[in-house]
């Protein structure tokens, strides 16, 4: 059936957008959450080194499209077949942009691992390849953010000694703004009050009064290095996403054979940042603000664990999540400035354990439907 090409293309744009919707703020997170910079710059940022990810995932990431395409996991005369590889890719999409009409941070990789086990279930039940899933997949975004909760909270410390061993300290905080002290309360509730200025000493991390560095080294202001490192810290994590994540995108869409290999990734790569330019404030304002509070320097460290993890995923083919490895890498920096937000970080792993039953159950329908259809 000619239209079914057509239908792959479009489903893999479709989760190319959610993925930028979902995704693409994360690498920026800390600059927007520390304070670094405003929302707007920071997805700009976001944007341009994401596509700068995407486009050199052509010489570096080959393998994770040989992974993703469902080598191993399914048979192969199941990866030829249009419908399955349709139903992997809706049930995927759906799976994503849901999590982020909701503001949650989900992952891709997850959600794709996901469809490919349910809709493969459905078509091959126990013939699926378990011991790939468990090695290739299972693992590496089970481990991934545990290696990166333990690196940010071991890893703080080593950073702090580190500013301080060159001359650099964290300057105490005073803000000076205005208090409001009631007069009355009227009949209907409303409240009178009379603003006076104040003085307020606050000694916290909080992010409208986040400690600047002070000191210098070589000559030069050690806020201003913290954050010119911090700008290319955050830089380095969306690079790291764009050529983790496209490869995966790209790897199924690339057996409708509609388009070559170079052309599927300029595609998804231009519709990831058009997904995150439009719909990526809900999941910026969890995964920037709600997780925990950070000065820029915890931002830093975050963010110098996370594109590690996910560089060297990418290079060895190993299917980790960025959104996993990011986020794990802000519980570890909570844990370690005690500013962990408990009721956050739980719904948002609960997310995680719902992400593969989901797209599982999703993929699952669709090919059931979709295969009908392709017998009629």
């Amino acid at each position: 059936m000619s239209f079914w090409p057509a239908i792959i293309v479009g489903a893999t744009l479709f989760v190319a957008y959610a993925n930028g919707a979902n995704d693409n703020f994360k690498g920026v997170a800390t600059l927007f959450g520390s304070g670094t910079t405003d929302y707007r710059k920071a997805l700009w940022w976001a944007t341009l080194t994401t596509l700068a990810g995407s486009v050199t995932a052509l010489f570096l990431a080959t393998k994770l499209i040989s992974i993703f395409q469902g080598k191993g996991v399914v048979p192969a005369f199941l990866t030829q077949s249009q419908p399955f590889l349709a139903a992997v890719i809706l049930g995927a999409a759906l799976t994503v942009f849901l999590a982020t009409k909701s503001g949650i941070p989900i992952s891709t990789t997850h959600s794709l691992t996901g469809a490919l086990f349910g809709s493969g279930f459905v078509a091959v039940g126990f013939q699926l390849g378990f011991y790939t899933l468990l090695t290739s997949f299972f693992l590496p975004l089970l481990v991934s953010p545990l290696l990166a909760v333990i690196l940010a909270i071991f890893g703080y410390p080593l950073l702090s000694r580190g500013l301080r061993t060159v001359g650099f300290s964290k300057e105490t905080c005073i803000c000076i703004g205005r208090e409001a002290f009631p007069r009355a309360v009227t009949p209907e509730g409303i409240v009178m009050s009379q603003s006076v200025i104040g003085l307020r000493v606050i000694v916290d991390n909080e992010r409208a009064c986040a400690k600047p560095l002070s000191g210098t080294w070589i000559g030069l202001n050690g806020q201003r290095i913290l954050d010119a490192g911090h700008f290319l810290s955050a830089g380095a994590v969306s690079f790291a996403r764009g050529l983790n994540d496209t490869p995966k995108i790209v790897a199924l869409g690339l057996v409708a054979g509609t388009l070559d290999l170079t052309w599927s990734i300029i595609l998804v790569a231009a519709v990831m940042a058009l997904g995150g330019l439009i719909n990526a404030r809900r999941v910026a304002e969890t995964v920037s603000k709600r997780i925990t509070g950070m000065d820029p320097d915890q931002g830093f460290l975050a963010n110098l664990v996370t594109s590690f993890l996910v560089i060297f995923a990418s290079k060895w083919g190993l299917a980790v999540s960025t959104t996993h490895v990011s986020c794990g890498a802000l519980f570890g920096i909570g844990v370690a400035n005690g500013q962990a937000r408990w009721n956050v970080i739980r719904t948002i792993l609960l997310a995680w354990l719902l992400t593969l039953p989901t797209a599982a159950l999703m993929a699952g329908l669709i090919y059931t439907v979709l295969s009908r259809l392709a017998a009629i």
